[in-house]
């Protein structure tokens, strides 16, 4: 017992130093079936604050022009990227999703277990069966037969196996996720999707050490395993940047110049330093980044009500972050807001971890502190919203070489619960 809560209050300070951050769940699967985009011009500082967010759809138009468009259903004639390539016209507003339907596949890189969602040929989608992932498989091999079918929280995807990609537009840039402590390659999983369906190609891993079933398994008996996060996302990047073996079809169709990552929490803190190799990087719940010779744009997302990654880092990371930054703070809102984990539920209603504790699974009681839910939060669907407007606006003005960050204009207005927004470029 004293092993077990001595873990526990690590993890919890890990956590709250920004090194490790929370997440129940993993995922496993069921297949139920050259331009820059910013430039650091000043070193001023705006700051505004504010307060359901409305979905706006805007008039579907088409252009021409290197900049998104307002076409929500991508007909019309191709835009072209940063380097020559071509896309479909995607939606002014970032925080729809964007023309593609969404592949998906498991895949090895090194040591990893990796899921990349991808933009997939138009149609391709149609008559298959949407993915769903099983958050069983992210237990301890021992305690995965405690949750049965009925009592399972299925991750159900709007994304579709192995489908083909869409060759006749890109190259695609690319996002590398890392989710945090106890966290899962599909804990964030709107967003990936989101992404995705906008023109990138979007690559997570289950972490060593770092995942639920690991960490879990600790807590259970398990040998603990060590945690390389620089090692795994070493590997991701060189897999993304010479694509061979499962991603051997993705070969010449990403643009391996133009690297955005993104990370909750522990995984905020992973990319911290990758500045080097992206050009955007995007923590949630975590800190601030340091310099590197690609890094072109930061942005910081925090949840101001955070019980396990105080607020205050973020503003503190901020300040500390490079320009070109911004920081977005989402008010009554906790640690998980970034993440699927509080939405995911049974058909009684319960969600993961009130199944964990009443099936008995080994660890579940310790891992509850990390578990930053509350009906009173801003709801789930508006902070993904929030997170894909600003995520995406961010993404595509540097990799795609758009003019979408002009939408951090409205961003306040449209979302009054942003409670917070600075930017210095």
């Amino acid at each position: 017992m004293r092993r077990h809560a001595a873990l526990a209050s690590i993890l919890f300070i890990a956590a709250c130093t920004g090194s490790g951050g929370p997440e129940t769940g993993e995922t496993g699967e069921t297949d139920a079936t050259d331009a820059t985009g910013e430039t650091a011009a000043t070193a001023d500082t705006t700051t505004t604050s504010g307060a359901t967010a409305p979905t706006t759809t805007e008039t579907p138009t088409t252009t021409e022009t290197p900049t998104t468009t307002d076409d929500s259903t991508g007909a019309g004639t191709d835009v072209p990227g940063c380097a020559g390539g071509s896309f479909i016209p995607v939606p002014k507003d970032t925080s729809l999703p964007g023309p593609w339907p969404v592949g998906a596949r498991t895949v090895a890189v090194g040591d990893l277990t990796v899921e990349v969602w991808y933009p997939a040929a138009l149609g391709s989608e149609a008559g298959q069966e949407k993915i769903r992932y099983d958050i069983r498989s992210g237990l301890p091999d021992a305690e995965q037969g405690k949750v049965s079918d009925a009592d399972n929280p299925w991750q159900t995807c709007e994304c579709w196996r192995d489908l083909p990609l869409d060759e006749d537009h890109g190259p695609y840039p690319a996002v590398l996720f890392v989710h945090g402590t106890a966290g899962f390659r599909s804990q964030s999983l709107e967003h990936m999707v989101h992404w995705a369906s906008r023109g990138f190609v979007v690559l997570a891993a289950d972490h060593p050490g770092l995942w639920l079933k690991d960490l879990l398994g600790s807590l259970c008996g398990v040998p603990n395993v060590p945690q390389d996060l620089a090692g795994d996302l070493a590997q991701m990047l060189a897999a993304i940047e010479t694509p061979a073996g499962d991603l051997a079809f993705l070969a010449d169709h990403v643009d391996t110049d133009r690297i955005g990552m993104a990370g909750h929490s522990a995984g905020g803190g992973a990319i911290a330093g990758s500045g080097a190799s992206a050009r955007v990087l995007i923590p949630m719940a975590a800190g601030g980044v340091e310099a590197g010779a690609a890094l072109e744009s930061t942005l910081i997302l925090g949840a101001l009500s955070d019980q396990v990654v105080a607020y205050s880092q973020q503003q503190s990371g901020f300040e500390s972050s490079p320009a070109p930054k911004r920081l977005v703070g989402i008010a009554e809102a906790g640690h998980l807001a970034f993440s699927s984990l509080c939405s995911l539920k049974n058909a009684q209603g319960q969600d993961f971890l009130a199944i964990a504790e009443a099936n008995d699974v080994c660890g579940a009681q310790f891992a509850s502190f990390l578990f930053d839910c509350s009906p009173d939060y801003t709801p789930d669907a508006t902070n993904w919203e929030i997170a894909q407007f600003a995520s995406s606006a961010v993404l595509e003005s540097v990799l795609r070489c758009t003019d979408a960050a002009d939408n951090f204009a409205e961003l306040q207005t449209k979302f009054p619960e942003v409670a917070e927004y600075q930017e210095a470029l």
